[in-house]
């Protein structure tokens, strides 16, 4: 391939970092943009970063906030960019929450380099989704025997106030309108709306009401 392939790793371990750096070391079209050691500063390297990532590598279990949660708001964010899981689980739960976060792939930490850079191809490429053949077997009996769905974690960082000014926003109502209907003044509104960008890493209404719109946070 001729074209640069810009990529972002994430993952709390130092060693699995520099571990997968080095599976694409030979690779002369593949550019390491950064890493990170948890979602939360994953996302704060995306604001800062001039150039975005084609694709990034994100573990799942990690301290501060984790890998599904980082995917789910940052894919909303970030459209063109594009999520491979890497993680060393298999389990049915992690491989759902991860695809409807919005991940492409779902790929075992132990895979050959050349594995790794077929996957990345094959995203970049051809929008694919790769998942390892384990990975793959069990996915498929999901969609055999589809699981109940299970409560989304995501909004639990707002409070019952947050969400309620959220759904506001979600309502088309302006800043006046929400404080009215709770009985709050507008600086409190505004406030609250300041805490809900700060909680869902989104600098502005447009990605707050497409995380909510995204997750089916409120019912209409």
């Amino acid at each position: 391939m001729e074209k640069m392939i810009r990529i972002a790793i994430v993952d709390d371990k130092q060693i699995n970092r520099q571990g997968l750096k080095e599976k694409f070391y030979g690779a002369n079209n593949i550019e390491v943009l950064f890493t990170a050691s948890n979602g939360e500063e994953f996302l704060e390297k995306m604001r800062e970063s001039d150039s975005l990532p084609d694709v990034v590598f994100m573990d799942i279990d990690m301290p501060v906030m984790d890998g599904i949660k980082a995917v789910n708001l940052a894919s909303a964010r970030y459209p063109d960019t594009r999520f491979l899981m890497l993680t060393v689980f298999d389990d049915d739960e992690k491989i759902f929450e991860a695809i409807k976060s919005g991940a492409l792939g779902y790929l075992l930490k132990d895979e050959s380099p050349e594995r790794l850079l077929k996957a990345l191809y094959e995203v970049v490429e051809y929008g694919g989704a790769p998942m390892s053949p384990r990975i793959a077997r069990k996915s498929l009996k999901m969609l055999a025997t589809p699981p109940a769905q299970s409560s989304d974690v995501q909004s639990s960082c707002l409070g019952d106030k947050e969400l309620q000014v959220l759904k506001g926003l979600v309502d088309g109502m302006d800043y006046k309108k929400i404080a009215e209907k709770m009985n709050l003044s507008p600086l409190t509104v505004r406030t609250h709306i300041t805490n809900i960008y700060k909680k869902l890493h989104v600098n502005n209404k447009a990605q707050a009401i497409n995380i909510a719109l995204k997750n089916k946070w409120f019912i209409f």
